[in-house]
C-alpha cells in the first residue's frame, strides 16, 4: 500500500504526496493527475484550495510539520 505524506512548508503551502482522493465544495470527487499537490493555508490563492505562490506576496507566516498518516487496511 502507498504511503501518503501531508507536509506543511515553513512560511508556504501544505503539500499531499501519494494517492488522495479529493473532494470539492459540491461534494464531487476531483481527480489530479499529478502525484503531489499543494493546498493552501494561506487564505490568498486565487485558486483555492491550492496554491498559487500568493503566500510570498502577502508575508503569510507558519511553522512547518510533517505528517504520515496510518492507512486503514483493505
Amino acid at each position: 500500500m502507498a504511503k501518503i505524506v501531508i507536509e506543511a512548508f515553513k512560511n508556504g503551502p501544505i503539500a499531499v504526496t501519494g494517492p488522495a482522493t479529493f473532494i470539492n465544495a459540491a461534494g464531487e470527487e476531483q481527480l489530479l493527475d499529478r502525484k503531489r499537490v499543494s493546498l493552501c493555508r494561506c487564505g490568498a490563492s486565487a485558486n483555492k484550495p491550492f496554491c498559487d505562490g500568493s503566500h510570498a506576496k502577502v508575508g503569510f507566516t507558519a511553522e512547518a510539520y510533517k505528517l504520515i498518516p496510518e492507512l486503514a487496511q483493505e
